[in-house]
């Protein structure tokens, strides 16, 4: 049961703090800042993990070498801005949900290329929830009225053809991330706090070739209105606390929800990869996502369509069968083996 404890906190940060950062109305302050802040945030809440009094540089020793933590933050950062420059292009939003909803599938062809074996009920549940990953997503963006309709795409758009090679740079650079993270931990122990630390300071220097565009950015973050708050809420807080909203920019607040939630995201992230495999981190992703679906569905007193159900059902049944073969069958078959060489010797 303690060895449940991680994965079970991991799942509460990860579906808490992930779905409640779609919320945050990320869209209204969405760029290069928004992404800078977060890492400033992350680290810097961070940094009583690996803080030690006693050390040269007040830092606690890895033992992990540094340039391991050099090369995951380069694939941190990269990964990162390729997301964000990719909504720079023609890319509609049907290519984008496919694209994206592929993490499962890149992930785990990266760690067959690295030499991990993968069971025949693994991929297949791999494949069957990255379908119904899509599915859901298709029909969520259809409920709310955004345009499915690719018959408009020019797929001799050179501008489309960036985009495209972009998102699918990212998605490799993603899988390799997660592979390589998984073998730091396999071979120098699961220290998620320093990849967490380490992985957001390293990057942050590499903010500084797009000083302009971020400072632009920051000009029109100051030029916000203020934040407006309810009256309901405001009768069940401190006045202070209430007169401080009130004289913020209300695309401060949103920075500010947005970074505090994408931390518990990203720490919910980190505790389950460095407790399970990559693959298992991004179904557990692509589950989140289906969740996230869900719960706007919830939120906003929609219906939920028949597509909807489909791509649902496709979701948890293909991670249920999963979870099943990675955490019950596989590990009996090789209690079984161990069991059957001890007799044979």
């Amino acid at each position: 049961m303690a060895a449940l404890a991680p994965l079970a906190g991991s799942f509460a940060l990860i579906f808490g703090g992930c779905c409640s950062n779609v919320y945050c109305l990320e869209a209204i302050v969405n760029g290069l800042l928004i992404t800078l802040f977060q890492f400033i945030f992350t680290c810097l809440s961070t940094l009583h993990y690996q803080f030690d009094p006693r050390s040269r540089y007040f830092i606690k020793s890895s033992p992990v070498p540094f340039r391991k933590w050099c090369v995951s933050a380069v694939l941190f950062f990269t990964v990162n801005m390729l997301n964000n420059w990719a909504f720079a292009f023609n890319i509609s939003v049907p290519v984008h949900i496919i694209l994206r909803s592929f993490g499962s599938v890149t992930t785990m062809v990266a760690g067959w290329l690295r030499g991990k074996k993968y069971s025949p009920l693994q991929i297949f549940s791999v494949a069957i929830l990255t379908l119904g990953v899509m599915v859901s997503a298709w029909a969520d963006a259809a409920s709310k009225g955004k345009s499915m309709d690719t018959s408009s795409i020019d797929l001799t758009s050179a501008s489309l053809e960036k985009g495209l090679l972009i998102l699918l740079v990212a998605q490799l650079l993603s899988a390799w991330m997660g592979a390589y993270v998984e073998d730091v931990y396999i071979e120098h122990g699961n220290d998620w706090k320093a990849n967490l630390f380490y992985s957001h300071l390293l990057s942050i220097p590499l903010f500084a070739s797009f000083t302009p565009i971020i400072y632009r950015q920051f000009e029109r973050l100051q030029s916000s209105q203020p934040f407006q708050v309810s009256p309901a809420i405001a009768a069940n807080i401190p006045p202070s606390f209430n007169k401080a909203l009130a004289s913020t920019s209300q695309h401060v607040v949103y920075l500010t929800a947005n970074a505090v939630t994408q931390l518990l995201c990203i720490t919910g992230v980190n505790i389950l990869s460095a407790n399970t495999s990559a693959v298992t981190v991004t179904v557990v992703l692509n589950i989140r996502k289906l969740v996230s679906f869900l719960l706007s569905i919830w939120l906003f007193d929609n219906q939920m369509g028949p597509m909807m159900m489909v791509g649902a059902a496709m979701v948890f049944g293909a991670g249920a069968l999963y979870g099943w073969e990675t955490s019950y069958r596989i590990p009996q078959k090789k209690k079984a083996a161990s069991q059957t060489t001890k007799k044979s010797q």
